[in-house]
């Protein structure tokens, strides 16, 4: 966004762009919020008025960004389930996860920069706000797995974070250059492949003795606390959806 390119009383949307753009320009970490507000063509003592210091820039910005990539992948979900079912066969139950996990890989090569943000650990916090967020995108079409009978309702327990390991770490691998695929369709091919694989695992599997460990993120311990039940806090080293803390 260019100097002095905001409206009254929009500057907080301003500084946001302005970060955007500069994360996808120098990284997560090589900016600062006097660099934001000289973008928007402001003083650094106005940006205060918004956000108190370059890591609640941060943060907003890792809501903002996760919010959207829980609405795209939802729409990417609603999409699949609208396409056609050639005559004489039945609907893939899958489809709509094998379009979440395109969708969320689609997302981080497209645009590295601002992947790698959100994945850092701390881009969010316990106050986080982000609707609609995407581990509750990725619970939803596990429920709705489950309930098809497609996934046995002894799996489902914390098998959003079974399906996420394997897409998450493709999605790295891609970005960093690790490992390369042909073209589009290879791309796709190999996202759906993931998530099949993972899911017949998870039909497969045999229960433990005891339960499955519990996994947490800082926002399913969120979203417990808002419920008014208690769930013992992730501890150090402990994995994190999308890395969202949200």
């Amino acid at each position: 966004m260019a100097k002095g390119r905001y409206h009254h009383g929009d500057l907080r949307a301003a500084l946001l762009d302005a970060a955007e753009e500069l994360v996808r320009e120098r990284g997560a970490d090589g900016w600062s919020l006097r660099e934001a507000s000289a973008r928007v063509g402001v003083s650094p003592s106005a940006a205060y008025h918004h956000f108190a210091s370059r890591d609640a820039l941060v943060r907003a910005l890792s809501e903002r960004i996760l919010s959207r990539l829980g609405v795209r992948l939802a729409a990417a979900c609603d999409r699949a389930a609208e396409s056609l079912v050639p005559v004489g066969e039945t609907a893939d139950p899958l489809r709509r996860l094998i379009a979440l996990g395109r969708g969320y890989l689609h997302w981080a090569v497209e645009d590295p920069a601002v992947a790698r943000l959100v994945f850092g650990a701390g881009a969010t916090g316990p106050d986080s706000r982000v609707s609609p967020h995407p581990h509750d995108v990725l619970t939803a079409e596990l429920d709705r797995l489950a309930e098809l009978g497609a996934l046995p309702a002894a799996s489902r327990p914390g098998a959003e974070f079974v399906v996420w390991a394997p897409i998450h770490g493709l999605a790295v691998l891609l970005i960093d250059g690790l490992i390369r695929v042909d073209d589009a369709r290879a791309f796709d091919l190999q996202a759906e492949r993931v998530i099949r694989a993972t899911l017949n695992g998870l039909c497969q599997e045999s229960a433990p003795s005891g339960d499955w460990p519990a996994v947490h993120t800082t926002h399913t311990d969120r979203r417990r606390s808002h419920l008014g039940q208690e769930g013992e806090q992730v501890g150090p080293g402990a994995g994190d959806l999308f890395r969202q803390a949200e």
